[in-house]
């Protein structure tokens, strides 16, 4: 049986996050960027739940790119950050040692965020699949590239060659997998809250106008309707 039919769990996953930096991110227009922002954050927030070790790295920080999003870097502060000159990751040996070392205990499943989607995702992707057995699986929505067909056909050109196309709440689900998994039932619905849009609009309505629950904030008092007279 192809190991790519195994979805992903908690046990066969490892996350790696490239170049998720303002500069990279000036040049996306594949996707609007505080959705990236927001799905970037999302998914490390995901791993974070469900312990996923977490590789963070970055090219170029002090001459060019900027420093990694904050809002990812508060996720995971104590993360190392790797830092790299090449585009392609799977050139830093440390990047390769990070993988390496999740993958001898079995996550051979790599997961991979970053920017831009045609350059530094494509080389890292192809690069690591055809040197090692990791699989790659390639969050597109919580990726970007310089236009909507470059991030397009290099989405393309990844799959022909095998990598795994996915998206970020995709991800976090096939992780929860089963909702009578309690230890994180909570903390992945209070991320959907936060991240998800609809699905967490939805969410809330359903506890408070279905089940009868009490609202997540507390707020001043709700006055009216007063019709004009």
């Amino acid at each position: 049986m192809s190991s790519k039919l195994q979805v992903l769990t908690p046990q066969n996953s490892q996350i790696i996050f490239i170049d998720q930096q303002p500069q990279m991110a000036f040049g996306v227009q594949s996707i609007d960027r505080q959705v990236l922002k927001n799905n970037v954050v999302g998914l490390a927030k995901a791993a974070k739940i469900f312990n996923i070790p977490t590789t963070i790295t970055t090219v170029e920080t002090d001459s060019f790119s900027g420093n990694t999003f904050p809002e990812l870097l508060a996720v995971v502060p104590d993360n190392d950050i790797l830092e790299r000159t090449s585009m392609n990751s799977w050139d830093d040996q440390n990047v390769r040692d990070a993988l390496a070392k999740h993958a001898a205990d079995g996550r051979k499943k790599v997961v991979v965020a970053g920017l831009w989607t045609e350059v530094c995702n494509t080389t890292f992707a192809l690069s690591c699949m055809n040197e090692t057995d990791y699989e790659i699986y390639m969050v597109a929505d919580a990726s970007g590239g310089t236009s909507v067909d470059a991030h397009k056909y290099a989405m393309d050109r990844m799959v022909q060659a095998g990598v795994v196309p996915v998206t970020w709440q995709q991800v976090l689900l096939e992780w929860q997998r089963d909702w009578a998994r309690k230890e994180t039932y909570d903390a992945v619905t209070s991320l959907v809250k936060e991240h998800s849009g609809a699905y967490g609009m939805g969410i809330d309505y359903a506890v408070t106008h279905v089940h009868g629950g009490a609202e997540r904030v507390s707020h001043g008092k709700r006055i009216g309707p007063n019709p004009a007279k």
